[in-house]
């Protein structure tokens, strides 16, 4: 009895193509964090409740820990490695240290790309907007206030000519 070929799965991943085998029921999360060793991306309630494993499929946040590697053929994957880079910060990083808009940090990557993907649909979000943006994130440190304030700093920011 020979075994089957692993099926492939082939998407671009922070601007790269990638390749990889695709596992039965492994999640977006999982080849992330343990095949590729992308650690930004954290794993939290693993039931897409939290809001930390959040990444950007296609310009838009999802739960990495309820993504099948199947729904993301094709496609582009975002995490928040590929957000900035030390040398080149996205505008979110900077306005979050600038902000000190984290504490612990566990919830920070996922509430970045949420962020993110709030930025590229709306340039100028109103208050109200990132806060809904940012309320399926659970964050035990209490920065909320200075998670809007941080992202609302980005907005200018990346608004400025």
């Amino acid at each position: 009895m020979t075994q089957a070929a692993a099926q492939e799965v082939t998407f671009q991943l922070n601007g790269q193509p990638v390749s990889v085998p695709s596992e039965s029921g492994q999640s977006l999360l999982d080849l992330l964090r343990n095949t590729l060793q992308l650690k930004g991306t954290r794993m939290g309630c693993g039931q897409g409740q939290c809001g930390a494993c959040r990444v950007l499929l296609d310009g838009h946040a999802v739960a990495a820990c309820e993504t099948p590697l199947w729904a993301i053929e094709g496609k582009t994957v975002t995490t928040v490695e590929g957000l900035g880079q030390r040398s080149a910060p996205h505008a979110l990083q900077t306005a979050f240290i600038e902000e000190q808009a984290m504490q612990c940090g566990f919830c920070t990557s996922g509430i970045l790309m949420s962020a993110a993907a709030l930025l590229q649909q709306q340039h100028q979000p109103t208050r109200a907007q990132i806060v809904q943006a940012i309320d399926g994130h659970l964050c035990r440190c209490g920065a909320h206030n200075r998670v809007v304030r941080a992202i609302e700093k980005a907005a200018a920011k990346m608004a400025e000519p």
